[in-house]
């Protein structure tokens, strides 16, 4: 259904009213949303999901706190790279069982399913066996300009079919936007982040104010391409925090019962989500499903990496500042740790195996680390930004980031493709865009927006092979 953006009608107006709503809900806790709970309420309810998970695993060892992110505080998060600990990474081409990799067909028949055992039992946490399927529906569709580039905009609700468990109702909030003059399939780039159609732009990209105001938004650069867009709205899959794991699809699938150990997190749960909207783009014309890339920033850039890996329709990463639990090196003490991310704050992201990494166990101990998770990506182009460490701050570990990125080299070679041409960590601004892992720290903050126009200009050499 098309409306007049000039003079709504009734209908239309009553349609613009519905989607507003569901724009509130998106943006509200889906945990307060399903259970009425106040902030206090949240708190104790994600409390009682920790103790339950810590009880389930029988820790014997109370949990280790985190550093600070105040670097005025006593126990502040080491930002001094001389205080940088020795540590040895898992190799990612040497088998369980002590065996060299050296060919593809052993990375894809070996190698590769071991890691990505690892990352479902230890970190990230396992599918259920059976899902509910999602049906989507285009719930409003508007021709709008963006710099002068018309397009052709979506709104969709994918319904995840409850008829297991009624109680929960899970509604995947994605919009699509498609040059309005385009002739045949174009890529898309989607993004996790937030949807205010048809109100108005989206909120300014965090830090914003530090990116030049001559440099386009990621949208119009984008379109300039002839590429499309989309949000994926990742609290309309999965609440972000531990009182809303026995809500979102988490709790839906589980029949609103506490997690085991094993199974998964947000972050697992938001890729399923990016996996479903691909689902839909396989099926839209308008699209090529071949060349859909995902970004994300933070949080929701741990969520593109773990959608890269663990879905390999995606074509293309841009993995923005996603620090601890996403591409940097757990095994750093530098920055976020992962006492931090197993907290009562951020355990919800992963499965609760994870938990024990900050009490019985270490760091040490995890067959994994990041770039393991940037290794399944293999040979398809990620690409790894970072902001300033005098804006963004360095809780992110700019450097762990590109480390992951040089320890996962060795795959990318190993199936014909170019990693990192040097291991030395570049000068802010350097664009390491020679290979398929590519890497740039840009003079911004919390955020890709720095880095769309290197990104689009790396990635143009693989999706234009494709004209």
């Amino acid at each position: 259904m098309r409306y007049n953006k000039n003079r709504p009608n009734r209908k239309e107006l009553l349609l613009m009213a519905s989607i507003l709503v569901l724009n509130v809900l998106s943006l509200m806790d889906n945990g307060l949303q399903a259970q009425g709970l106040d902030r206090d309420s949240l708190n104790r309810q994600t409390q009682l999901d920790y103790e339950e998970m810590k009880q389930k695993l029988g820790l014997k060892a109370e949990m280790r706190p985190g550093p600070s992110g105040d670097l005025s505080a006593p126990n502040a998060a080491n930002t001094d790279e001389s205080k940088v600990r020795k540590y040895t990474l898992p190799d990612p081409l040497v088998s369980n069982e002590g065996d060299l990799i050296t060919s593809d067909d052993a990375w894809w028949k070996i190698r590769r399913p071991q890691i990505l055992k690892y990352l479902k039992t230890e970190m990230y946490g396992a599918l259920p066996d059976i899902l509910p399927s999602v049906t989507w529906q285009v719930v409003a569709e508007n021709d709008t300009v963006i710099a002068n580039y018309p397009v052709t905009e979506k709104l969709l609700i994918g319904k995840v079919d409850n008829a297991s468990f009624p109680e929960i109702d899970v509604e995947i909030e994605l919009l699509v936007g498609i040059p309005t003059a385009a002739a045949k399939a174009v890529p898309v780039v989607m993004e996790f982040g937030f949807i205010r159609w048809p109100f108005g732009s989206p909120p300014a990209e965090p830090n914003s104010y530090f990116i030049s105001p001559y440099e386009p938004r990621w949208k119009q650069q984008l379109l300039t391409k002839g590429w499309g867009y989309a949000i994926l709205v990742p609290s309309s899959i999965q609440a972000d925090h531990g009182a809303g794991l026995r809500s979102g699809i988490i709790g839906l699938a589980n029949k609103g019962k506490f997690r085991n150990p094993k199974q998964w997190g947000a972050l697992r749960a938001w890729a399923w989500g990016a996996s479903r909207a691909m689902d839909y783009f396989e099926s839209d014309p308008v699209v090529d499903a071949s060349r859909i890339g995902i970004e994300g920033t933070s949080r929701y850039g741990k969520a593109a990496l773990v959608t890269m890996a663990f879905d390999d329709r995606f074509a293309l990463g841009f993995i923005g500042s996603s620090g601890a639990g996403g591409a940097s090196i757990l095994r750093r003490n530098f920055g976020e740790q992962v006492e931090n991310l197993a907290s009562s704050a951020e355990y919800h992201w992963f499965c609760g195996n994870f938990l024990k990494y900050a009490s019985d166990l270490t760091v040490d101990d995890l067959p994994i680390d990041a770039h393991s998770l940037v290794a399944l990506c293999a040979p398809r182009p990620v690409f790894i930004s970072a902001g300033s460490p005098f804006i963004e701050g360095q809780w992110v570990d700019a450097k762990g980031m590109f480390l992951s990125g040089v320890h996962a080299s060795p795959v990318y070679e190993l199936l014909g493709k170019k990693g990192f041409t040097s291991s030395d960590f570049p000068e802010m601004g350097t664009s390491m865009t020679e290979g398929e892992i590519a890497f740039r720290q840009h003079a911004g903050g919390h955020s890709t927006g720095p880095n769309w126009s290197t990104w689009i200009a790396w990635a143009s050499r693989y999706w234009n092979q494709f004209k």
